[in-house]
Formats: C-alpha cells, structure tokens, sequence
C-alpha cells in the first residue's frame, strides 16, 4: 500500500510540474495581493465581479463566535455564491473609502499555497490560496470582526 501511494505521489509531481517548482515568486506575490484585494476592495465597492474572480468555487470562510454569556457558540460559513451575492447586494459600500484601512500582509508562499492576512476597519481575515487553473484564489478564509478600530 505505501509503494503504491509513493508511485502515485511521484506521478501526481511528474505530471503536474508546475506544482513541484518554485516559479517566479515576484509575479505570485503580485497575483497574490491581486486576488487579496478583489476580495477586501470588492467586498467594500460592493462588486460582485471583483469578489468572483478572488475566490475559488469550493471556498470555505468561517467564523466562530463565542456566547459572552456561555451559551453555544455560533460558527458561520459562508460559501463563494454567497460572498459574490451577498457583495453584489452593496457588501461594505457604507464605509467611506477613506475609511476602510486596508492592509494585505502576505504571511507564507510554498510553491502552490499561499497565507495572507488581510485587515480593514471591520474585519480581520486570514486567507488560504491555492494556484489553480485560474491562477491563485481564495480557497478559505478565517475572518473575525475588528472591533478594536471600531
């Protein structure tokens, strides 16, 4: 079984070349902080065009909220229909533009997958993104609100 899985693993790196590769790592953290940004500036202009081209169909963003009072936690999840829906209704549009405070800090870059952490006035979100077929995007998100500029 594990040669088995060993040969399969070696014919997944031989095939698919790119994946095995450094590459450029200027043109990706250029590609990453585009894809970063579609989804922070198109959340806050409200464009849903913006919001789809950043995000991979399988996302997965998440958020857990903790009951002050002790109750059960809330956990969130929402899907890429519908951050594009919910961005195409007017996202962040009621903050100012220069009021949105937007900083993207990319974290890590590992051949095909990258770490970035964005933050803005309301929220403070950890991106995963993957270099796929549409170049990189926005695979999941783990976001909390910013509360301490708030």
């Amino acid at each position: 079984m594990k040669k088995s899985l060993a040969l399969f693993i070696s014919f997944l790196a031989l095939s698919f070349p790119a994946f095995g590769q450094a590459g450029d790592q200027s043109q990706d953290k250029e590609a990453i902080t585009k894809a970063a940004l579609d989804y922070i500036e198109g959340w806050f202009e409200g464009s849903a065009e913006r919001m789809d081209r950043a995000l991979h169909p399988q996302l997965a963003k998440r958020m857990v909220v903790l009951n002050p009072q002790g109750g059960p936690e809330k956990f969130i999840h929402l899907t890429k229909d519908q951050m594009v829906e919910a961005t195409g209704k007017g996202g962040g549009k009621a903050v100012a533009p220069d009021k949105r405070a937007i900083r993207v800090t990319i974290l890590d870059i590992y051949r095909g997958i990258a770490s970035v952490r964005v933050d803005s006035v309301a929220y403070i979100d950890y991106l995963h993104l993957a270099k796929s077929e549409g170049g990189w995007k926005i695979v999941n998100v783990l976001w909390a609100n910013n509360v301490k500029d708030r």
